[in-house]
């Protein structure tokens, strides 16, 4: 498993592309200069010796080098012995509503990317607990198994959106039952299931879908996401907003986060229910519940150990950078005496 031990440093990369185009814009820059300057071939012919090209592969060459450099800086850790180990914790699922109303804007960026924020941030705060994801809208599919690898999970989140489950709508329902379903693995031991969802369901009985999970031994805390005044639904065509959603009569439909349906659900679940509007909640209540419930133990498979490879990126920094340093901007004598042998033959 390889994972880097300083992350931050990769924010270095942000420069490797300032330097790409500047040095971009200077070359576009140049070439009009010469322009400007006379014809193009008299000024090549002023300067014969001079490579259009090498310029290019020697900022290539520089380019790469920084790449790398910035790769030993975060430090990449090689874990070299995978163990097997006895774990304790609970098995919690996150149902993240992704129907098109998460699209709304009535809290920034839009409802859907703050829900994926405050399951990074859930995910955070667990120790040692499995967790799984569920997505809905007007169906259900499970995203992700049961997993203590927290930063698969983060990296599962983040590719969910709307448009991965065909059948939009608002089955609150059926991600319960799913997940009482699907993720029912210990009867005695009480589980966790965090739906996050702006409320609007339209398809089934969530209450009943509550109730049975709850005699299945699930907690169910509910996130609302959104406001009670609400905002219009976007549409989407290629990345680009084409307009809202609108009825039937032409007007815009405008989604509003339901509260008392939510508070019902964590009601019957037994559980917390926490309001989104614009301004991120604590998720402590949620946390402190799952602290204090009965851990079960499982097997994990974990590397006990790691080991720094700094030492390979680094020594292909260096060498690009000396190759660099190596490499003129005038042109190869032995490409030149070739390239003039071959005209001279197609003349002839």
């Amino acid at each position: 498993m390889l994972h880097f031990e300083a992350n931050e440093y990769f924010y270095g990369f942000f420069l490797v592309v300032s330097i790409f185009v500047i040095f971009f814009l200077m070359r576009i820059r140049r070439e009009k200069i010469l322009r400007n300057f006379g014809n193009p071939e008299l000024v090549e012919e002023l300067f014969p010796t001079y490579s259009k090209y090498k310029p290019y592969f020697k900022t290539i060459l520089l380019l790469l080098s920084l790449s790398a450099l910035i790769i030993a800086l975060a430090n990449p850790l090689l874990g070299t012995k995978l163990v097997q180990a006895k774990r304790q914790g609970v098995d919690v699922v996150i149902a993240l509503d992704i129907s098109n109303s998460m699209k709304a804007e009535d809290i920034k960026p839009n409802r859907l990317e703050r829900a994926k924020q405050m399951i990074y941030k859930l995910i955070d705060k667990l120790v040692n607990d499995r967790i799984g994801l569920i997505v809905f809208a007007g169906e259900s599919y499970i995203q992700l198994p049961l997993t203590t690898d927290y930063g698969a999970a983060k990296l599962f989140t983040s590719y969910v959106d709307t448009d991965i489950i065909p059948l939009q709508g608002t089955a609150i329902g059926s991600a319960i039952e799913l997940a009482a379903d699907k993720f029912n693995f210990d009867e005695q031991r009480k589980k966790v299931l965090i739906i996050i969802t702006d409320g609007e369901n339209h398809e089934d009985d969530a209450l009943a879908a509550a109730r049975l999970a709850v005699s299945k031994n699930f907690v169910i805390h509910t996130i609302g996401m959104g406001t009670v005044t609400g905002g219009p639904i976007p549409i989407y065509r290629n990345g680009a907003n084409v307009g809202f959603l609108k009825d039937g009569e032409g007007s815009v439909v405008t989604t509003k986060v339901n509260p008392v349906m939510l508070e019902q659900i964590a009601s019957a679940g037994g559980g917390e229910f926490i309001l989104n509007s614009g301004v991120d909640p604590e998720l402590s209540k949620i946390v402190e519940k799952i602290a204090q419930m009965e851990k079960k133990e499982y097997d994990a498979k974990i590397f006990s150990s790691f080991e720094s490879q700094f030492q390979y990126p680094l020594a292909f920094a260096i060498f690009l950078l000396f190759l660099e340093i190596l490499v003129t901007e005038k042109k190869n004598k032995y490409f030149e005496k070739l390239s003039l042998f071959v005209q001279n033959r197609t003349t002839k």
